[in-house]
């Protein structure tokens, strides 16, 4: 559960009840974005709340030409274990979150945040770890049947405004948000989010937009597009 694994989930979806839809990494054909299944409705809704179900495509082996070929296996050494992220800090929304290391499902769908921790944030361990060079990827819940979850402000962030990872080396990165974009969930545009990077750059995304009761789900997507500073 490396950043290095990137090769091996090029293309892959993933879709959060509540939180993000996903389509990590870049194949010869750009996939169809994943509809999110929440059951997490705001909390303005009258209906009870209960836990999200994900439905997430399986990654594919085709890679991009120029993209990381490193194998999914591959353990990574001692130095680079300890610069994994521990922790994200978004002070302009008071995000202070211990981070989950995400991968995939024995099915090849990928993980998202669950049970006791589904209200903290996540880095999907087959994108770059956040300071190397390409788009690092952190998720979260916009709700959940707690209530307001880890980025139910993200939309709120504006340019200019920071956001740190600690790693387990001690190391902080900072990022400076770019821009916030929001996309409807069926016309998520995965290169324009997952293209490779000349630098560290990082991806901050969760669910927005209007409830949508009778699919489930949230209409859109909220991406936040930051680089290393």
């Amino acid at each position: 559960m490396v950043g290095r694994r990137v090769a091996a989930v090029l293309a892959a979806g993933l879709v959060l009840g509540g939180g993000t839809a996903v389509a990590v990494g870049l194949g010869t054909q750009e996939p169809a974005p994943a509809p999110v299944e929440e059951t997490s409705p705001p909390r303005s809704s009258s209906t009870a709340p209960s836990p999200p179900t994900e439905a997430l495509p399986g990654p594919s082996r085709t890679a991009e030409a120029g993209a990381p070929s490193a194998a999914a296996s591959a353990e990574p050494p001692a130095e680079e274990r300890s610069a994994l992220p521990r922790r994200v800090r978004i002070p302009a929304i008071d995000v202070d979150s211990r981070l989950l290391h995400l991968g995939l499902n024995d099915d090849g769908t990928i993980e998202v945040p669950a049970g006791d921790d589904i209200d903290r944030a996540a880095w999907f361990d087959g994108s770059p770890r956040p300071g190397d060079q390409g788009p690092a990827v952190i998720e979260g819940h916009v709700d959940s049947p707690n209530g307001e979850s880890v980025f139910y402000d993200l939309a709120t962030l504006e340019p200019g405004q920071k956001v740190h990872v600690d790693r387990g080396d001690g190391t902080t990165v900072t990022f400076e948000v770019d821009r916030v974009e929001s996309y409807p969930k069926d016309e998520f545009p995965t290169r324009r989010v997952y293209a490779n990077t000349d630098g560290p750059e990082l991806r901050v995304i969760t669910c927005g937009g209007a409830w949508d009761a009778s699919v489930g789900h949230y209409e859109d997507n909220t991406v936040v597009y930051a680089h290393e500073v």
